[in-house]
């Protein structure tokens, strides 16, 4: 796997992209009208990105095709530190669709405590929780 970065302007703005030719923009969100995504919010779209394969496949292998899933990963740090990085991770996944309850906790479960790659590296330094709501309603 392999990434090429290329400086766009005189600040903060990158274009990252993959050997697929795939683009992703980068800049510091503290810059006045930012172009691109955070490196730190890249983080947080990689762990939503890699979780949320991991439950289409795992409920597709189940015969079970999702109607809709969402979800929203929040960061928290220590202000002021150095380096700064996640010290937690809460992600709430949202699924909508005919199935029980517990195939949908099930599966977000094996994503995030066993199969998200994302996942395994960022519980080194950060405690990642999440809930999970099927159909609009909290799965306890």
């Amino acid at each position: 796997m392999k990434i090429r970065l290329k400086r766009l302007n005189e600040h903060y703005h990158f274009e990252t992209k993959n050997e697929r030719g795939d683009v992703v923009y980068l800049d510091n969100k503290s810059e006045p009208n930012p172009q691109g995504a955070s490196p730190m919010e890249l983080l947080l779209m990689g762990i939503a990105g890699c979780s949320g394969i991991d439950i289409v496949m795992i409920l597709k292998k189940q015969h079970i095709e999702p109607e809709d899933l969402q979800m929203e990963v929040e960061g928290f740090r220590v202000d002021g530190a150095v380096p700064n990085v996640f010290t937690a991770i809460k992600l709430n996944v949202f699924l909508k669709g005919d199935f029980s309850p517990e195939k949908a906790k099930r599966a977000v479960d094996l994503s995030i405590d066993k199969y998200c790659s994302v996942a395994k590296m960022l519980e080194k330094t950060a405690e990642i929780s999440y809930d999970v709501y099927l159909n609009g309603e909290i799965i306890k």
